[in-house]
C-alpha cells in the first residue's frame, strides 16, 4: 500500500492510535463513566428510598436526600471530561454550517482553549474549597466537606486536558477528526448504522 491509501477508520479520519496512551485513555474513560454511574446507581435507589419512607410509619432517614444532591454533583463532574472527549457538551453547530474550514477550525479550537481555561479555574476554586474546608461537615452526614470537592476537581482537571488535545486535534486534522462518537471504551447512546 502506498501512503495515499493508506486505511483509515472513516473517511478523512486517521488511524485509531493504538498503544499504552490509548488504552490509558480508554482507561481513564472507562473510571469516569464508572463513577458516573454509580452516582446516579446512588440517586436512584436513594430516591426510592426516600418515596417509600414516606409511607412507612418509620422515621425518615435525613441522610439520604443530602447523599443523593451530592451525587448529582459527583455525577455531573466525573462525566464533565467525558463529554469533551465526545463533542457531546452543550454546543452552537451553527459554525459548522460556515463554507471556510479555516473559520470553522478557529471557532472549534477557541471553544475548546476557552473550555480548557475555564476548567482550569474551576479546578483551582475545587482545590481553595477543598484547602480551605477545614473542620466543615455535612450536617446529615456528618461528612467532611472537603470531600465533596474531590470528584468535581478531578473531573475539571480531566474536563482541561480533554479540551486542550481536543483543540489539538482540531487544529491538526480539521473538525472531523473530532466527531468520533465510537471514540469511548464503553459504547455509550451508540448510533444506529445504516
Amino acid at each position: 500500500m502506498d501512503q495515499q491509501s493508506a486505511p483509515t477508520d472513516r473517511e478523512g479520519a486517521p488511524p485509531t492510535p493504538g498503544g499504552t496512551l490509548h488504552r490509558i485513555i480508554k482507561a481513564v474513560t472507562a473510571v469516569e463513566l464508572g463513577l458516573a454511574a454509580l452516582a446516579l446507581l446512588i440517586i436512584f435507589v436513594l430516591i426510592l428510598v426516600q418515596a417509600g419512607q414516606r409511607y412507612l410509619p418509620v422515621d425518615g432517614w435525613a441522610w439520604t436526600g443530602e447523599l443523593a444532591r451530592f451525587s448529582l454533583v459527583w455525577m455531573t463532574f466525573t462525566a464533565a471530561g467525558v463529554l469533551v472527549s465526545r463533542d457531546g457538551h452543550i454546543a452552537l453547530q451553527v459554525v459548522d454550517t460556515l463554507k471556510s474550514e479555516r473559520a470553522v477550525r478557529a471557532v472549534h479550537v477557541f471553544a475548546d482553549l476557552a473550555m480548557a481555561v475555564i476548567a482550569v479555574l474551576f479546578a483551582r476554586e475545587c482545590w481553595t474549597l477543598i484547602a480551605d474546608a477545614g473542620a466543615l461537615r455535612s450536617p446529615s452526614m456528618r461528612m467532611p466537606m472537603a470531600w465533596l470537592y474531590v470528584l468535581p476537581l478531578l473531573g475539571f482537571v480531566s474536563t482541561a486536558i480533554r479540551s486542550l488535545v481536543a483543540g489539538w486535534l482540531v487544529l491538526c486534522h480539521g473538525v472531523g477528526a473530532e466527531h468520533d462518537t465510537d471514540s469511548l471504551a464503553v459504547p455509550v447512546n451508540r448510533e444506529v448504522q445504516p
